[in-house]
């Protein structure tokens, strides 16, 4: 495991994550419920092919909703809560990779030497349903098991809170799921590839024939 030192969202964060696959879109890889390869893997390749090309990357104003927002506020406090429940103290990094560099993800905070912290501070109807359903909510899997994989941790805490209700704090370990969650990414990384080298063979051959029509010009001497 690699940490990169920077805050999320800055420029540094921006770069340093460029044209990674990240635990965000975990779910573009594996499938939540069946542990299968996704059908979104080209779509994702494909943006993070985009991502190396782009120009503007990380300089676009992203869409932010009240809920979002919301989300953001509420983030001190829950990690506050977290560590008083939990009774640790934890440390907020910017963005981690394997140390191979090829996958990454940007932790809530890592707690200790062994273990991470997915927070949630979703709308006040949507913590009532994770309380309800109880465990893990299964839109998130991915994207636990995606730091586990990344960080080599021995465990990742998931914490949905709300305050003035109880939290969903749910310890999560390395199980079938995560073996099968590597063995996807293995597979993404090869059909990234492949896919990134047909578009550098075509970016050159482009550039080839442009070079190959500019004009001549004629000596007179």
């Amino acid at each position: 495991m690699i940490v990169h030192e920077c805050k999320q969202y800055s420029p540094e964060w921006w770069s340093v994550r460029r044209g990674i696959p990240t635990s965000s879109e975990a779910s573009r890889i594996i499938t939540p419920k069946k542990a299968e390869l996704s059908g979104q893997v080209d779509s994702y390749a494909c943006d993070l092919i985009a991502e190396k090309f782009d120009a503007y990357y990380g300089q676009q104003e992203e869409y932010v909703s009240a809920a979002m927002k919301n989300g953001t506020i509420k983030e001190p406090e829950s990690r506050r809560f977290y560590e008083f429940h939990r009774d640790v103290e934890v440390t907020e990094v910017g963005f981690v990779t394997t140390d191979d560099g090829r996958f990454g993800c940007s932790p809530d905070s890592l707690v200790g030497l062994d273990g991470g912290l997915e927070l949630k501070n979703p709308a006040v109807s949507t913590h009532i349903r994770y309380l309800l359903d109880g465990g893990l909510p299964a839109k998130y899997k991915p994207q636990v098991h995606w730091c586990l994989v990344v960080t080599g941790r021995e465990w990742w805490d998931f914490c949905s809170y709300s305050g003035g209700l109880p939290p969903v704090l749910v310890r999560v370990t390395p199980d079938d799921y995560t073996d099968k969650l590597r063995e996807c990414m293995e597979k993404f990384w090869t059909r990234y590839q492949e896919l990134l080298a047909k578009v550098m063979a075509q970016r050159e051959r482009a550039i080839d024939d442009a070079i190959a029509r500019q004009p001549v010009e004629e000596s007179y001497f």
